[in-house]
């Protein structure tokens, strides 16, 4: 006990001072800051007595409820205000970003524009009108643009045709209409596709002058921009005159002007209410439109067109029914067919008579329009009739005067099917056609129309030429085998009078492409075209000049100013008078007794030659007068055989009937040089210009060895006698 005690007791220092003070102090629950995790703890006695207060018969005491519900209104409210601030808040955001986005697309659509400031209205695309040697308009190429006319010269009711139909708030706009576009699209919607457009009269404006037709979303926005530039810049009459003189009306007409003279035959300033709303109503789709093409449809239209100013009260409604049906056309079309083939020629030589085009201009041609059609009817007939017999699908012709000057050409049986020119582009084998070449080499070395060389079989380094017929008549003089077209005699006299220089005669005479110094060549294979061919046949009908071939004689600006003038030709002898004379007497006798007979021009001297290249691939005849030089090709753009189509055939028809109806009326001539034409006067002088006789080199054997040329006693009299020989014979006569 006594030790348990003095353990329990512990031995207490006296304190004093501020320790002594502090040290009874102590502190209670009471005293201590509570927090969430350190409540007082209910005593026993405290919990008895809530619960006896449960227990009794008084109901509880209600909650502060009231309290607690106008709490949870003020959080409601307060969430629904944080959402309206922060639905505010990204609508701003939102709005500046757009703004910056539209600024953005609007300095982007800028940056691909040329700068405002230097834009300037452009000058309409430069025209090319053709014409004929009469004056008379021919074809055209580039846009038909008719001259500007002034808003105050047109009758009134023909711009409000297209404010009425195109844009009915014109004067009220700034170039760009939100409502036109609004209304638009709600009936594009309504109609479950795009059938009516916001675009302003301003905004096509801009588009035709300034942009490209391409569908895209970045146009039209150039489009809006330049839009609002131009009606800031040009009054909205400037604008509305601008419209009017630049918008495409089909058929290549633009502005009202072109499109008024293209339909009806008349200036714009003289249509009628019916013809003005016919004009309005093409803007919509100018080429499925065009009265020329489509006269329903343009009717139809147009009637739409006056309900529209009859509605806007433009005109009244007595006033649109009156003109309902009434428009006036005249659509013949300008510069359609063959002579098309001629517009491209032109085109194509522009260039090198007077540079870069940039004004319209009007080029005066050597074409008689009379003559054109005659040859394109007699072309096209020809193969009308006879094309599936011979199978032959295409052909081309040209005639010139003997000086070069084209007349007609015609480059195909259809222009609109093939643009290819056959007379100009194409090359062919003429054939026969090129004999007069080899036998004009063989004159120039001595021989003369009588000489004779045999006509028999022929084999040079294993090729074995035959004769159209497969016959042979031997000793023939140079005449008969040139109108009989004999091909061993061609090509004997090919290698006597050598390939090269055949090839230097026809140069000489005006062929241009490349010549095949070849045994062949006396046969014609070696391609050319159809109007070099032509012009080499020239000098035979003017006396033995060079010419070429040209079609353009003057070219001018609209206002009259002269940028072209053909010089003249400069005169450059190309066959001595003598061997023009003797030239024109063998192919004479070409139409009087050879592969030509059928041609014939009643009362003219003619000449020529036909032409047939192997397998009958191609068909030639080239004939002339005095006063015309014609050549017709017929053939197959693949080179496929004919059947059979010879040139003494088909194109002596075509020649045939173009030659007869172009020298009705004119006065005979004969052919230059020509033996008729001689006198006596002319003997001596003739005489005089021949220079002795040289020896005949040997003429080839059948063999490809060489002989001898023919004795007397097969060969003509005067062969021997050389030129003076001959002269002598056709002027007083001798043995034949």
């Amino acid at each position: 006990m006594g030790l348990g005690k003095k353990k329990g007791s512990g031995r207490k220092e006296p304190l004093f001072g501020l320790p002594a003070a502090l040290a009874d102090l102590r502190l209670t629950v009471a005293d201590r800051i509570p927090n969430a995790d350190d409540k007082p703890k209910k005593s026993a006695k405290s919990s008895a007595k809530r619960n006896n207060e449960n227990s009794s018969d008084e109901p509880p005491r209600e909650r502060k409820a009231p309290a607690s519900r106008s709490g949870a209104r003020r959080r409601s409210k307060s969430r629904i205000g944080a959402r309206l601030g922060r639905l505010v808040y990204w609508g701003a955001v939102l709005s500046l970003w757009g703004v910056i986005a539209v600024v953005g697309v609007v300095v982007w659509v800028g940056a691909h524009l040329p700068p405002i400031q230097s834009l300037e209205i452009p000058q309409r695309p430069p025209t090319i009108q053709i014409v004929g040697m009469d004056g008379s308009m021919l074809a055209q190429r580039g846009e038909m643009a008719g001259a500007n006319v002034s808003l105050k010269d047109l009758p009134p009711y023909l711009p409000k045709a297209f404010i009425a139909i195109e844009d009915r708030r014109f004067y009220s706009h700034f170039g760009i209409d939100p409502i036109g576009i609004l209304r638009a699209a709600v009936t594009n919607v309504l109609h479950h596709g795009v059938s009516q457009g916001g675009s302003t009269l301003t905004q096509q404006l801009a588009k035709n002058l300034f942009l490209t037709q391409e569908r895209t979303m970045a146009r039209k926005l150039q489009e809006a921009e330049l839009a609002i530039w131009l009606e800031r810049k040009h009054s909205k009459n400037e604008i509305l005159e601008l419209y009017l003189n630049r918008v495409y009306f089909g058929s290549g007409a633009y502005g009202v002007e072109a499109a008024a003279q293209r339909y009806f035959g008349k200036s714009a300033k003289n249509v009628t209410i019916a013809e003005a709303a016919m004009l309005a109503g093409l803007v919509k789709s100018p080429s499925r439109l065009a009265p020329n093409r489509n006269p329903e449809g343009a009717e139809a239209r147009a009637q739409i067109v006056l309900a529209a100013m009859a509605d806007a009260k433009f005109i009244t409604d007595a006033q649109a029914q009156a003109s309902i049906g009434h428009p006036s056309y005249n659509v013949k079309p300008v510069g359609a067919g063959t002579i098309n083939y001629v517009a491209d020629w032109i085109g194509e030589v522009l260039d090198d008579l007077v540079g870069q085009i940039d004004q319209s201009i009007t080029v005066e041609t050597t074409i008689d329009p009379k003559l054109q059609s005659v040859a394109e009817a007699a072309i096209i007939d020809e193969l009308a009739a006879k094309s599936v017999k011979f199978n032959v699908s295409q052909g081309a012709l040209v005639a010139m005067t003997p000086d070069g000057a084209v007349r007609a050409m015609v480059g195909g049986r259809n222009y609109a099917e093939s643009q290819y020119n056959r007379a100009v582009t194409a090359k062919r084998q003429p054939g026969s056609s090129f004999k007069p070449f080899v036998y004009l080499t063989a004159l120039e070395q001595g021989l003369t129309p009588d000489t004779v060389r045999q006509d028999a079989p022929i084999e040079v380094k294993g090729w074995k030429p035959e004769n159209y017929t497969h016959e042979y008549f031997g000793a023939v003089t140079l005449t008969q085998a040139l109108a009989m077209s004999l091909n061993t005699v061609a090509i004997r006299l090919g290698l006597e009078v050598g390939p090269k220089n055949v090839v230097r005669t026809a140069h000489r005479l005006g062929i241009s492409s490349k010549l095949e110094p070849n045994a062949s060549i006396a046969l014609g294979t070696s391609e050319v075209s159809v109007v070099e061919l032509v012009g080499a046949y020239a000098p035979f009908a003017n006396g033995g000049f060079a010419v070429v071939p040209h079609v353009v004689t003057r070219i001018k600006t609209l206002d009259g100013k002269l940028l072209y003038m053909r010089p003249a030709d400069e005169r450059n002898q190309v066959i001595e008078p003598r061997y023009v004379a003797m030239m024109n007497t063998m192919m004479r006798e070409t139409l009087i007794s050879g592969t030509a007979k059928k041609a014939e021009i009643p009362g003219w001297p003619a000449a020529g030659k036909t032409g047939t290249s192997q397998d009958y691939r191609d068909a030639w005849f080239i004939g002339y007068t005095a006063n015309l030089v014609t050549g017709v090709w017929l053939g197959n753009d693949d080179n496929s055989p004919t059947k059979k189509a010879t040139g003494g055939g088909l194109p002596v028809e075509v020649w045939s009937r173009f030659m007869k109806t172009a020298h009705e009326g004119v006065p005979v001539a004969a052919l230059p040089n020509s033996q008729a034409g001689w006198g006596l006067s002319n003997l001596a002088q003739a005489a005089s210009q021949v220079s002795p006789p040289t020896a005949a080199a040997p003429a080839p054997a059948s063999n490809g060895g060489y002989r001898p040329p023919p004795t007397r006693a097969n060969a003509r009299p005067e062969a021997a006698a050389g030129l003076d020989g001959w002269l002598m014979d056709r002027l007083f006569g001798g043995n034949r």
